[in-house]
């Protein structure tokens, strides 16, 4: 990668370029099973449960262009593919594939900041022994597929917000670079629906100001920013112009799992809420399940109209087994939140105490892995 050419814009280039690899694996879940079985490659193939009640948990590229994705209910997923195939996850399997895949990324580098089972971001920076990322990043690649039998996709840059962007650009089993001279133009064109850190709730908040691109973001003051969105407004304000200060952190440990919505109108009833749960839990899963994560806790959070906010959990003596599972602790927690004559602006839903997802567990499992 170039050594510290100008930024444009007028954007001073740190005082250090740093050399980030961002390594996603293609499909990882759905390519371990269409590597052990042959009779599944070159087809549709989805890990999860076929019950009513089941989650795909992953989808294979063959099921794709149906519209089949992770987090998706099965029923929906086999109307759209009638050939989906599923099979049941062997998350112990996918377990060992993604330490042997760890023990290839640290022959390298001892930077290495896992983000689930089948992802990570690697620092290079102090590392490269007379060569650059975007060789080591084609040598990782092609030991993963040598000692595998898998491919990743890569993304090269100078921080890690790129990097993961880069690493999408050529999916499945390729590789982009962003060099430091292309990293600010890069994000203009690109809606911020694309932006690692602005989520489907985020991202319609700033469509509603006019915020739909990258061009769009950066022509925001970060006053304008800071006001609307709080302190993510200076991480917002950073990206729309290629800046990512964020450091590799490596064996970054994560302790719970969350998510939260603030709605347009006050919630006031008990069934208004319970609705409101169901994509939040959905979404807790969604980022869990695929990093092989579970948890004993599950927490309730309320803000009130007047901007109170309680908290109530419930520990249990089993991880958690399904997006449905989750869905039904959180929702017994309600009663001790609403009534409430000041009505609810914001809940939440918040996994902790996790632990291993259990590649084999009783029948509350059957959701994702019946």
């Amino acid at each position: 990668m170039p050594g510290a050419p100008p930024f444009p814009g007028g954007q001073a280039p740190p005082e250090r370029i740093r050399r980030i690899v961002h390594v996603d694996m293609d499909a990882f879940f759905a390519s371990v099973e269409q590597r052990d079985n042959p009779d599944l490659r070159g087809k549709p193939v989805a890990v999860g449960g076929s019950s009513l009640r089941g989650v795909v948990a992953a989808a294979s590229y063959e099921a794709r262009p149906f519209g089949v994705r992770s987090a998706m209910p099965s029923v929906r997923a086999k109307r759209l593919c009638p050939d989906l195939i599923f099979v049941k996850g062997r998350f112990e399997v996918y377990r060992a594939v993604s330490a042997q895949i760890r023990d290839i990324f640290a022959r390298f580098t001892p930077l290495i900041e896992p983000l689930s089972l089948d992802e990570a971001y690697l620092d290079l920076t102090d590392h490269l022994e007379g060569r650059t990322a975007t060789q080591i990043a084609r040598e990782i690649r092609a030991l993963i597929r040598a000692e595998t039998g898998l491919t990743a996709s890569a993304g090269v840059s100078y921080n890690k917000f790129l990097a993961k962007l880069a690493s999408d650009q050529r999916k499945p089993d390729g590789m982009f670079v962003i060099p430091p001279e292309a990293g600010p133009d890069f994000v203009l064109t690109l809606p911020i629906g694309r932006f690692h850190g602005i989520g489907p709730a985020t991202a319609a908040k700033m469509e509603r100001h006019g915020i739909r691109t990258g061009a769009d973001l950066r022509r925001q003051s970060l006053d304008f920013l800071a006001a609307r969105f709080g302190k993510a407004g200076q991480y917002y304000w950073n990206i729309s112009r290629g800046i990512d200060h964020r450091e590799v952190r490596p064996d970054r440990e994560r302790k719970s799992v969350g998510a939260e919505t603030t709605f347009m109108t006050d919630i006031h009833d008990l069934d208004a809420a319970a609705e409101a749960l169901a994509p939040l839990a959905e979404k807790v899963w969604r980022h869990a399940a695929p990093r092989g994560l579970s948890g004993r806790t599950v927490t309730l959070k309320a803000k009130y109209t007047d901007f109170q906010t309680v908290t109530r959990a419930h520990s249990l003596p089993h991880p958690v087994g399904s997006q449905s599972e989750l869905l039904v602790h959180a929702a017994a927690l309600l009663p001790q939140v609403l009534p409430d004559p000041r009505g609810v602006r914001l809940l939440g839903i918040t996994l902790s105490a996790l632990c291993p997802l259990p590649a084999d567990g009783p029948p509350r499992q059957l959701d994702l892995f019946g």
